[in-house]
């Protein structure tokens, strides 16, 4: 891709001034436009050292109104950062629908200069272009608009430009062992940089590769790139938005690679178990023991585990939780209840508040209902699109699959009882003043509605029940019964963990 760039392309002051003014004219008005739209757009800049990444980025957002945009410059990740998935600080970095997002480098120096310096293997490689590849393409069938610019000047341009910021004293502490380092190795960055333009460059996400050796040039290439590509986002969004929706009945499809495993239906889950007492506080205190065990050898090994607990209203999942974390160092994990999402989390999509979440290495996150949400509640209350939730099946297999890449384990629980349990749990709670905060409108509301949740949970089972992350079907008619069977199920999956 990079040997079809001109460098040696000139733009005269007089050619540059008036059509520069023209479009960043239209750049201010788009900005209203986008808002009004509710458009997420990300800039992101790439390229080589030296090559005026800075100074275009500050002529371009000199056209925003900065309440409208944030600005990253993304470093090394720090050691901190680097006990996460790679692409976890670019997915909290994402913005609101409306605002701006301008990105100083991205997730693509893990593709290029990190991976030479860290030198990753092409197996690394591949897998991390495999993810940049699904984290925009999510982005992008959420209405995010992604422009990518990658910065192109030759070598000795490049080091023609270091001699003078060395030599200048105010801007000497720009040029870094580094950027030598890759003027020095240029044919070697060269090939990496060229493969990754050529890999990630998508459909929905294509690189604009500037020549700026000569800046007029480079800068109107911009400019007329960030008003091509928002007008026609904008024109995409309005003609998507006056398209009929998929119908609630269409077929759900996910990919074969996913691997889905078998699931019972809810209603041929039996629930007919029962624990005794007795029996109960003996198993109890001997799993929560093993689990205690188990968890300081996952901080050892520094291995992350996420538990996804969803279940019907009044099922017992508080209960559960509280036997799971009563066995574990309070320093090793968190509980974290999700609620509806706020402003800022439902503007955005609807994976960034989990991917914000996700525990470091060697610690573990429990999640009191997770985003599964899409294929329940925001599915049958209509707070998203038909194409949202017919989406949202292969997303998530595919966010689960990068927890799983990323070394994690996944354990999803569905905490099982009938619709009569359930009435009779409300009862007692609506009968028992220390419960009845437990108890809502809204629960009354969802039990209408029992018929149609089972035959969205059926689906959620049988199309997000995979061979790394399959669902655990927790029968808690007998609360007991739940959480010895939970304890046991977490127990065996951990183990098998540290087998592996």
């Amino acid at each position: 891709m990079l040997e079809r760039v001109n460098l040696k392309q000139i733009v005269t002051k007089e050619e540059y001034q008036p059509e520069a003014d023209r479009l960043r004219h239209e750049i201010s008005a788009l900005q209203q436009t986008v808002k009004k739209a509710k458009l997420p757009v990300i800039v992101l800049f790439e390229g080589w050292g030296a090559a005026g990444k800075g100074s275009k980025i500050a002529k371009l957002i000199l056209n925003l109104d900065p309440r409208g945009f944030a600005m990253y410059s993304m470093t090394r990740p720090t050691p901190e950062e680097q006990r996460y998935p790679f692409l976890k600080r670019y997915w909290e970095k994402i913005p609101q629908r409306g605002d701006f997002s301008i990105f100083d480098r991205s997730w693509y120096q893990e593709l290029s200069v990190y991976a030479l310096e860290n030198d990753l293997s092409v197996k690394e490689i591949k897998k991390r272009a495999s993810e940049i590849e699904v984290f925009e393409r999510q982005l992008r069938d959420d209405g995010y608009l992604i422009v990518k610019f990658f910065l192109h000047i030759s070598k000795k341009e490049q080091k023609k430009r270091l001699k003078e910021l060395e030599a200048d004293k105010h801007r000497s502490w720009r040029v870094t062992k580094q950027d030598w380092k890759q003027n020095d190795d240029y044919d070697r960055y060269y090939k990496a940089f060229d493969r990754m333009l050529e890999e990630t460059s998508f459909e929905w996400a294509p690189w604009h590769v500037v020549p700026c050796e000569d800046r007029r040039t480079s800068m109107l290439s911009i400019y007329r790139t960030v008003v091509h590509e928002i007008q026609n986002a904008l024109d995409a969004k309005a003609a998507r938005d006056a398209k009929p929706p998929m119908p609630q009945d269409a077929p759900i499809v996910v990919s074969p690679k996913m691997h889905l495993v078998d699931v019972p239906k809810l209603q041929e889950v039996p629930l007919n178990q029962h624990v005794d007492e007795e029996t109960y506080r003996k198993e109890l205190d001997r799993l929560q023991k093993r689990l205690h065990h188990l968890a300081h050898r996952l901080y050892q090994e520094k291995i992350p585990v996420v538990i996804g607990y969803e279940g019907w209203d009044a099922a017992g999942k508080g209960g559960n939780i509280k036997r799971v974390a009563a066995a574990l160092d309070p320093r090793d994990y968190q509980v974290l209840p999700i609620a509806a999402p706020d402003k800022g989390e439902f503007n955005r999509h609807y994976l960034w508040r989990f991917w914000k979440r996700l525990p470091k290495s060697g610690h573990i996150a429990i999640f009191d209902r997770t985003w599964y949400g899409r294929l329940m509640v925001e599915r049958l209350e209509g707070l998203c699109t038909s194409d949202d939730w017919h989406r949202a099946y292969q997303e998530i297999n595919e966010f689960e699959k990068e927890l799983i890449d990323w070394g994690a384990l996944v354990v999803k629980f569905w905490i099982q009882i009938d619709k009569d349990e359930q009435l009779r749990r409300f009862n007692d709670r609506a009968n028992t003043p220390e419960k009845q905060w437990k108890l809502t409108d809204e629960d009354w509301r969802n039990r209408e509605k029992w018929d149609l949740y089972e035959g969205a949970i059926n689906d959620m089972l049988r199309y997000t029940s995979t061979d790394y992350a399959p669902w655990q079907i927790i029968e808690s008619q007998d609360k007991r019964f739940a959480r010895i069977k939970a304890l046991t199920v977490l127990i065996r999956e951990i183990e098998n963990r540290l087998k592996d």
